[in-house]
């Protein structure tokens, strides 16, 4: 079976070796993602029982879920065998959004 060409894309830029780590990958980030949404419902339950939850609790928990994202990635990556991939993934983003060169 031919692989699809926009995974052969992500193979090429993101420098990976077969089309099961790309899949490996997506995994990742889907789990990552996943765990970032399921548990966003718990903490609000706890924090606000009364389910009034207000605005400025909504806009920290999407600029404290920045950090947190990332490091459920790493995890994530750690657990999948991914952690190199995920390591310098993290330092191309950190750098892009500080504005610094590649290194």
């Amino acid at each position: 079976m031919a692989t699809p060409a926009w995974m052969e894309k992500l193979k090429k830029r993101w420098n990976l070796r077969s089309t099961w780590q790309v899949i490996i990958v997506l995994v990742v980030f889907a789990f990552t993602g996943t765990t970032v949404l399921v548990i966003k419902r718990p903490l609000f339950d706890m924090w606000f029982p009364d389910k009034d939850i207000p605005f400025w609790a909504s806009f920290l928990y999407y600029v404290l879920i920045l950090p947190v994202y990332n490091v459920f990635l790493l995890m994530y990556g750690f657990v999948f065998g991914q952690f190199r991939f995920f390591w310098e993934f993290e330092k191309k983003f950190f750098n892009r959004l500080t504005g610094r060169k590649h290194e």
